[in-house]
């Protein structure tokens, strides 16, 4: 569980850096006169704005989620519930950051390159954003469905005999 934890604080952390940094370096530049970002009435650069802003809570959320995961003082009450809902809400922000960051990414293609956004190039890009969402989804299904079923909607913890046990 600690590997775990480190290498998705490392991941979220990046998210986190990434997110913040683009907060500051709006698409397209600021006016030099007022200031303001220059596609500040685009609807797609307020798209950017509010993904953004929850990639960057939602993976801070992640970051503080791990790393009471790792300074926690790991007794055995503590596996039955408690480290498996810190790692169950760590990497739902996590995937929520990685939704987010992909969707602002999204965003600013659609800002910067709005004049060309007329055939197909959209819908690409749509779908080429989707496609590592939809990956990662599947490819960890399993742990998500065996850490809802041992810490949610099941009486027994994951260490007791049952059915759905969760292995870290």
């Amino acid at each position: 569980m600690k590997d775990t934890a480190t290498s998705c604080m490392v991941v979220a952390a990046l998210i986190a850096t990434v997110a913040f940094a683009a907060a500051f370096t709006v698409p397209g530049g600021n006016n030099d006169e007022t200031g303001a970002p220059i596609f500040f009435k685009d609807r797609w650069f307020t798209v950017f704005v509010i993904y953004d802003a929850v990639a960057m809570f939602s993976s801070t959320a992640s970051i503080i989620m791990f790393l009471s995961i790792l300074t926690s003082r790991y007794a055995e009450d503590d596996f039955l519930f408690t480290l498996p809902a810190k790692l169950m809400f760590g990497l739902i922000s996590l995937f929520a950051s990685i939704v987010c960051m992909v969707v602002t990414f999204s965003a600013t293609f659609f800002v910067v390159y709005q004049e060309e956004n007329k055939g197909t190039l959209p819908r690409l890009v749509a779908a080429l954003a989707l496609l590592p969402i939809t990956l990662y989804a599947v490819l960890n299904s399993r742990l998500w469905i065996s850490l809802i079923r041992s810490t949610c909607w099941s009486s027994r913890s994951m260490f007791r005999p049952g059915k759905h046990r969760l292995f870290l």
